[in-house]
């Protein structure tokens, strides 16, 4: 190996590529999700967020006196099965 291969080699371990999730960075997601994103992220419908709130699958913060609903995002990574740091 020559010496500029092993310096990239120490450049990926110490840098991995950011994770993912349907092309979006996890790292560049806002602490409180909209029920749009949500649905974009999970590739399901506003419904069946909406639906799962109900149900307890995804737990829902109300907002404002209209009762917007806001996801955390660690609970949105935890469905996917992504543990955060």
């Amino acid at each position: 190996m020559d010496e500029q291969s092993i310096s990239q080699d120490k450049f990926v371990k110490q840098n991995p590529a950011p994770k993912k999730i349907n092309g979006v960075s996890i790292d560049n997601l806002p602490d409180l999700l909209t029920v749009a994103e949500v649905a974009d992220l999970l590739r399901v419908s506003k419904l069946t967020i909406k639906r799962w709130g109900k149900r307890g699958k995804l737990p829902a913060i109300r907002i404002n006196a209209r009762g917007d609903r806001r996801y955390r995002k660690e609970a949105v990574l935890w469905l996917l099965g992504i543990q955060t740091e």
